[in-house]
């Protein structure tokens, strides 16, 4: 009874003290609330990354093991491949050698003897020196004639110049200009005086300038035969003066582009055209007789109708003018790609050009 009585005494000291923890917990709860959450979000971000680790490392084992099977795979069909075009180089090499061996082989024997060439070389090394020594007399012969036309033509001159000069000879009495007493002998010129006859002073020709003689070696050489001429033809300045002036004054020849007219086309036009009214029974265009043709109009010829004309829309050369039959008919194939804009015509864009 005494403790009870005591207890009953401590009543309101214990309900204060009551209160007073109740409000120090109610203080204290959103704070330890807020340090749970964050416990709880730490242990849990550390749980999701620990399991995100596990599986960034098993898809990293993953993906190590599958890229080397790959890789080791391509390296072995590179490997293959390489070695497939070692052994092809490798083949071809000794097929090129083969071929070079056989061909070499077939063209010494049947195609390019060694020894009929070595014949025919040194046969014609032997025909080469026997023209050489031809040629080199010819040309010695040359040189002689030459030379003696060339001293005829100087005696020529001298015996011209002598019979000018033949006033100068000299006499008994007087003596000339080339006889002088003080020389043991008379000049040159002083014999040939002697020896010339005068010019009478009617018929003394004028100087004029000798013409080159061409010797004449047909007397000197007479079994040798000719060389044939290198063209049949003559060419450069040994052709007739007649053939080179009509080749030089000889008609323009026109191209077809320059010889046709410019305007070609339209004449044919016109000509179809005139043909085409000569052929009409009556000028004007066909009228029919039924009411089933009497929207339709009279076609011209395709070459006379002009390609600016606007054509009526409905003709035959419409497909559009019985659609019933096109239907379950494949469309035209076309040669040429079609615009990409038109194709999308109706799927993306509306009759006015908008996008739908």
């Amino acid at each position: 009874m005494a403790r009870l009585e005591k207890l009953y005494k401590q009543v309101d000291n214990i309900k204060e003290q009551y209160f007073i923890r109740n409000r120090i917990a109610e203080e204290n709860r959103q704070k330890e609330n807020e340090a749970a959450v964050i416990i709880q979000s730490w242990f849990r971000g550390y749980q999701v990354r620990a399991y995100l680790s596990h599986l960034h490392k098993n898809a990293t084992l993953i993906q190590k093991i599958w890229r080397g099977f790959t890789a080791r795979r391509l390296f072995r069909q590179r490997v293959k491949t390489a070695y497939f075009i070692m052994k092809m180089n490798f083949y071809n090499k000794m097929a090129v050698k083969i071929q070079q061996r056989w061909r070499g082989y077939y063209v010494r024997k049947y195609v390019h003897n060694y020894y009929a060439r070595k014949r025919y070389l040194e046969g014609l090394t032997r025909k080469n020196e026997h023209i050489r020594r031809d040629l080199e007399e010819f040309a010695e012969l040359q040189r002689r004639e030459r030379e003696r036309i060339t001293l005829e033509k100087e005696e020529k001159e001298k015996n011209i110049q002598a019979q000018r000069l033949h006033f100068l000879l000299s006499t008994k009495q007087c003596p000339g200009v080339f006889n002088s007493p003080f020389r043991v002998e008379p000049d040159e010129m002083e014999l040939r005086l002697r020896k010339v006859k005068p010019f009478l002073l009617q018929s003394a020709p004028k100087e004029r300038k000798t013409p080159i003689l061409t010797p004449d070696l047909s007397n000197l050489m007479p079994n040798r035969e000719r060389l044939p001429p290198i063209h049949k033809k003559p060419q450069g300045p040994f052709r007739p003066a007649l053939e080179v002036q009509q080749q030089r004054h000889r008609p323009l020849e026109p191209s077809l582009r320059v010889a046709t007219s410019i305007t070609a086309l339209e004449e044919a036009r016109e000509e179809l055209k005139r043909q085409e009214w000569r052929t009409r029974v009556i000028d004007q265009t066909f009228l029919p007789f039924s009411n089933t043709s009497r929207n339709k109009r009279y076609e011209s010829l395709m070459h006379t109708s002009t390609p600016f004309e606007q054509v009526p829309y409905g003709t035959k050369h419409f497909r559009e003018e019985h659609k019933e039959y096109l239907q379950g008919k494949k469309p035209f194939k076309t040669v040429f790609t079609t615009c990409h804009i038109f194709d999308k015509f109706g799927r993306l864009y509306s009759n006015a050009g908008n996008i739908v």
